[in-house]
């Protein structure tokens, strides 16, 4: 594909029309959702919305039937598959987090880093300076720095997801899409998790699923309500949270 469709080159993320069927039934629906650069979105609505379908979509593991999915105004994610959607600077993190529990919190950082030693030899090289550096200022930002040497099997189930964004964003993603990330946290690793998410999105994009509500109110960010497979309601929390319609397909539950 050449050139940015029309009216779309201001945004990082652009879906539109998308619909996607399995064995008749139909996970999303003429979905549309405009992300600019820098955004961070929060994406909520209730089981069976369509948000982990929307994830697959935009990250290469589902081809929808119907619609666009163009990043950065000129890149078609239909005709990518997921390794290289995930070059292109898309990065993912999964509800359960996946992390080496055997290794340290370091040595699962320096496997993800980008431009990736193959993992047979990663732990065995030299790590350089530039490396080092890289990963102390990873342990910084996901609250880690204390337990760099801790096995990442003995982390609480917070910690664990700290840890795994650490390692998304050891990969340089521009946009990082990150579903339910507070689900099994402490109320004190939920009100941090909101400071690291928006710690985070002073550099990156952001799309965060979630069903907690009082951590979307802490992220102060966009909502996108799902619905059936298409937009239900956007808006502020504030707005989303008054609209009758979300109430009664979600808030109301």
């Amino acid at each position: 594909m050449s050139g940015a469709i029309g009216g779309i080159s201001d945004t990082l993320l652009y879906l539109s029309g998308v619909s996607v069927s399995f064995d008749g039934f139909r996970a999303l629906n003429n979905l549309s959702l405009v992300l600019a650069p820098g955004e961070m979105r929060a994406v909520i609505g209730p089981n069976g919305a369509g948000k982990t379908t929307m994830m697959d979509v935009i990250t290469g593991k589902t081809r929808p039937d119907a619609g666009d999915v163009i990043f950065r105004a000129d890149t078609d994610l239909t005709r990518l598959d997921e390794p290289a959607i995930a070059a292109l600077g898309i990065g993912r993190k999964f509800q359960k987090p996946t992390v080496f529990e055997p290794h340290t919190v370091h040595d699962n950082l320096l496997l993800a880093l980008a431009g990736n030693r193959a993992p047979h030899h990663a732990l065995f090289a030299r790590e350089t300076r530039a490396e080092r550096a890289r990963i102390d200022e990873l342990l910084a930002i996901i609250r880690l720095a204390e337990h760099r040497y801790r096995r990442a099997g003995d982390l609480s189930h917070g910690q664990k997801q700290w840890l795994e964004i650490g390692m998304l964003l050891a990969q340089e993603p521009d946009l990082l899409l990150i579903d339910e990330p507070v689900a099994g946290m402490t109320d004190a690793e939920t009100a941090e998790t909101a400071r690291l998410l928006r710690e985070i999105n002073r550099t990156k994009s952001v799309v965060v699923v979630e069903h907690d509500m009082d951590f979307v109110r802490a992220l102060d960010v966009k909502v996108t309500v799902l619905h059936e497979g298409s937009v239900l309601s956007e808006g502020s929390i504030e707005h989303v949270s008054a609209d009758p319609r979300v109430i009664e397909v979600y808030l109301g539950r």
